[in-house]
């Protein structure tokens, strides 16, 4: 027992992490691409809110 919990909800926590590994590369190419669109519409419509 670690930090009071049972070796099967480590498990769980575990298997959840290796879950969401690839939607948080998903999101993160997502989030670099929509700031690059962002960026280079300030330039365009000079916007300048950023």
């Amino acid at each position: 027992m670690f930090l009071g919990l049972a070796w099967y909800w480590w498990l769980a926590i575990m298997a959840a992490m290796i879950v969401s590994i690839p939607f948080k590369v998903k999101f993160m190419k997502w989030w670099s691409k929509r700031r690059q669109e962002k960026k280079s519409q300030q330039g365009k419509w000079g916007d300048g809110d950023d």
